[in-house]
């Protein structure tokens, strides 16, 4: 039986998204571990026509019950002034219920992040989205200096989290080796954590 963590993010322009996919490569890599990949639907102020309630294309739209069935989490947004982007916000905020239920504690999470420019935000936005998930009782985790990529990366991911520069056209959505090395590092810590969790109890 495999044990399933749940990649959940937003993206607008398809950078995070190509993240997500290297998140999930990293964590089916760990033997017995899949990923559930999800994301959450755009938030707008004026609302003509009723969103769908499966999106048209790309992976299924997140539902409460994805957060107690997973074993792990790993969160990902586009950097919104160093802040999360505001749909993904706006799910974590619809999330009382779980919360207040223990669905991710005990549970292990990591974060990634995308932004235009190298200094645009990227620590704050990792932060941010690190915050609920402390909240919620989750087990947070980072990127070791012990992997050599880490230390000598010129493009991006951190300590705090995997994460993308896309500073031109054309590199938005197209990451670098160590962007990809990094995604993947950090989704198969978290599936080996949450299988070590898994299997000792």
């Amino acid at each position: 039986m495999t044990i399933e963590i749940l990649v959940l993010y937003y993206s607008r322009h398809g950078s995070t998204a190509a993240l997500a996919r290297q998140v999930c490569r990293g964590i089916e890599s760990v033997a017995g571990m899949s990923a559930r990949l999800r994301t959450v639907p755009p938030v707008v102020t004026v609302i003509s026509e009723p969103q769908p309630a499966v999106p048209t294309d790309g992976p299924p739209y997140v539902l409460p019950a994805d957060l107690a069935e997973c074993a792990g989490l790993v969160l990902g947004s586009p950097t919104r002034f160093g802040n999360m982007a505001a749909p993904l916000k706006h799910f974590i905020d619809s999330t009382s219920a779980q919360w207040w239920g223990g669905a991710l504690e005990g549970k292990p999470a990591g974060v990634f992040t995308s932004s235009q420019t190298a200094h645009g935000g990227q620590e704050s936005t990792l932060l941010t989205m690190m915050v609920p998930l402390l909240h919620h009782g989750a087990v947070l985790v980072g990127l070791p200096y012990t992997d050599p990529v880490l230390r000598n990366t010129l493009t991006g991911g951190g300590p705090y989290g995997a994460g993308h520069v896309g500073d031109t056209a054309a590199t938005q959505g197209v990451l670098s080796a160590d962007e990809q090395h990094l995604a993947r590092a950090l989704g198969a810590r978290v599936a080996d954590l949450a299988r070590r969790l898994r299997t000792s109890t």
